[in-house]
């Protein structure tokens, strides 16, 4: 049987996933739940696999507090893709997939053409990983603290969550980052996508052209009486 993680996975929930099941086994040892003699007894490929499967387990329950981390941080401005791209490209101002969501319009580039979807998918899942991964260091930010005050070296703690408090916040702008490019990434791909206006104006041509004639029609029926053919 073959295990295999994806590109997305990897990057979206399992890298961020390993920094909780740091965090976790930090606050194992420090509470003495985890000891070497407890670690050492299980077979290396065994806990590689269980790492594995709980940091991926973990990433994919954490990331609502990537998701709340980044609506709380405040933003120094906000920045949409379709305006920077318009701006980068004012030859695209009329055209009709811009109003359409990113999401729609990924999934028409892989339609097109899987390889150059992957691009976009990349800065989609890096922006992602970066995003998830400030929780985790803000969380030992917090650890740092109560080290200043509990643990032995309260100069270096106050060191260590200085520098996990500034990482975290930096994660969550390189994350805004990393999806801005993804989206303006989707836009300037899909300008050059054969006939995708025509494919999503399409709809309503068609609703138009299934109009009934009477529905348009202002001239008033016909009275006259119907002539029986001759035999």
């Amino acid at each position: 049987m073959n295990f295999v993680i994806g590109v997305f996975d990897l990057f979206a929930y399992t890298i961020p996933g390993a920094l909780y099941v740091a965090f976790f086994g930090y606050l194992g040892t420090k509470l003495h739940i985890l000891t070497a003699a407890s670690i050492g007894g299980v077979p290396t490929v065994v806990m590689v696999i269980v790492i594995v499967v709980l940091s991926f387990l973990l990433g994919y329950l954490a990331y609502p507090l990537g998701d709340a981390m980044e609506r709380i941080v405040p933003r120094r401005r906000q920045r949409i893709p379709a305006e920077e791209f318009l701006r980068r490209m004012p030859a695209a101002q009329d055209r009709p997939y811009l109003k359409e969501s990113p999401h729609l319009l990924l999934c028409a580039l892989q339609l097109h053409d899987k390889d150059v979807a992957v691009d976009v998918t990349r800065l989609r899942a890096s922006g992602l990983m970066v995003r998830n991964c400030a929780p985790p260091l803000l969380f030992g930010a917090i650890a740092a603290i109560v080290e200043i005050f509990a643990g032995k070296h309260p100069f270096v703690a106050a060191a260590v969550a200085v520098l996990l408090l500034a990482a975290s916040l930096t994660l969550v702008s390189q994350g805004r980052k990393l999806g801005l490019w993804a989206g303006m990434k989707t836009l300037e791909l899909c300008f050059w996508l054969p006939e995708i206006d025509e494919k999503l104006t399409a709809p309503q041509n068609d609703d138009a052209s299934k109009t009934p004639a009477t529905a348009t029609s202002t001239q008033p029926p016909s009275t006259s009486p119907v002539t029986p053919p001759s035999r």
